[in-house]
């Protein structure tokens, strides 16, 4: 299952296809019991999405049978062991793929000539992903962190790892102190500038915010390089490179917490400051007109934050129970693919903290 939404492979998502492109969401459920109705689920959806295939007088014969063919194989590829929040299969003529999400979303089936993404864009957005990089003197790691978990990322050519002997233990040479002289080998900061160099091309291609492991000393020399050191938060932490993932995560969580603290806080006071300016938006229907006119600069959301609304007449949106004909079950969803569209800063936030503002608010541009 896909969990690295980059961006190009957004836009590929995105691109138009030859029709039927056919999106199927469904819940899902990371623990007992609730995750026992998930295999039901997710075959009935399946399910529905052949029988729209097969009454869909657009569709002709060869590609009904390319598309079921493709969402055969979408489903032998789930693996529900690993289920989150939700799930996403896209198929079309030729290919398919299945994306696990950490952010819930509504049960539909969608044919149309491109792939429905809101949902995908807002899980990822809320999952907030991460790297971390642990440096030795002898390996490197990639770590790919999101949604409360990290595990190792090989890619851009990591791990890096170099021989230093039979003889030579590296932690044991930073447990007992000798790390500034181990790492004022030349042949060692060379090992380092090459992670520097890689790292720096993964930030290219993928974006994120990132956090450096290792020794003090180790730490001093990516300082010096400065390529990632300037967009990295450190944590002076060593044997992380030979660690697993559940080690690197105990490591980084507090740090994570305490910068996700302080980023609530500063989310609340500009929040109230642009009420005083009256640059200020909130709720549902307010937003998603502002949203649309590309007019919110930064747009908050309590994380668990969801509402089922159906449009009036196109000018503003209603309450609206959930199963209704017409009914938009995940607005909350394309307000933030739209926000992020037009290139606002999209923050989750806990829930409660926006306290009377409806689980949403927003600071606009003008």
């Amino acid at each position: 299952m896909e969990h690295d939404l980059s961006p190009a492979t957004l836009a590929q998502l995105r691109r138009p296809r030859s029709y039927p492109a056919v999106s199927v969401l469904t819940p899902t459920h990371r623990r007992e019991p609730d995750n026992f109705q998930d295999p039901v689920r997710l075959r009935n959806a399946v399910a529905e999405a052949k029988k729209q295939l097969e009454t869909d007088p657009a569709v002709t014969r060869e590609r009904r049978a390319d598309v079921v063919r493709q969402l055969d194989q979408a489903l032998s590829e789930v693996d529900l062991t690993h289920a989150e929040d939700g799930l996403l299969i896209l198929a079309a003529p030729g290919e398919h793929q299945v994306w696990s999400l950490g952010r819930a979303v509504p049960e539909r089936v969608v044919l149309s000539d491109t792939f429905l993404t809101r949902n995908l864009v807002s899980a990822h957005a809320a999952e907030r992903p991460f790297w971390v990089l642990s440096v030795s003197a002898d390996r490197i790691t990639l770590w790919n962190g999101g949604g409360g978990r990290v595990t190792e990322e090989r890619t851009g050519g990591f791990p890096l790892a170099r021989d230093l002997g039979e003889n030579f233990d590296a932690e044991r040479q930073e447990q007992i102190g000798d790390a500034p002289s181990m790492f004022r080998d030349e042949r060692t900061r060379h090992f380092l500038r090459e992670a520097d160099t890689a790292m720096s091309a993964v930030l290219r291609d993928h974006s994120r915010p990132l956090y450096v492991t290792g020794v003090p000393a180790a730490l001093s020399v990516l300082d010096e390089f400065g390529s990632v050191a300037k967009f990295a938060v450190q944590v002076p932490r060593g044997g992380l490179a030979h660690g697993t993932a559940d080690a690197v995560w105990r490591a980084i969580r507090p740090v994570q917490e305490a910068q996700a603290r302080e980023e609530t806080e500063a989310v609340v006071r500009e929040l109230t400051a642009a009420r005083g300016r009256k640059e200020f938006a909130a709720g549902v229907d307010e937003l998603w007109r502002s949203a649309r006119e590309g007019r919110v600069r930064l747009l908050a959301v309590e994380e668990n934050y969801r509402v089922t609304v159906g449009d009036a007449f196109g000018d503003h949106l209603i309450p609206a129970a959930s199963g209704d004909l017409e009914a938009r079950e995940d607005i909350v969803d394309e307000i933030v693919e739209q926000c992020l569209e037009t290139g606002a800063e999209v923050r989750f936030v806990p829930d409660g903290t926006l306290g009377e503002e409806q689980g949403m608010a927003g600071v606009l541009r003008y």
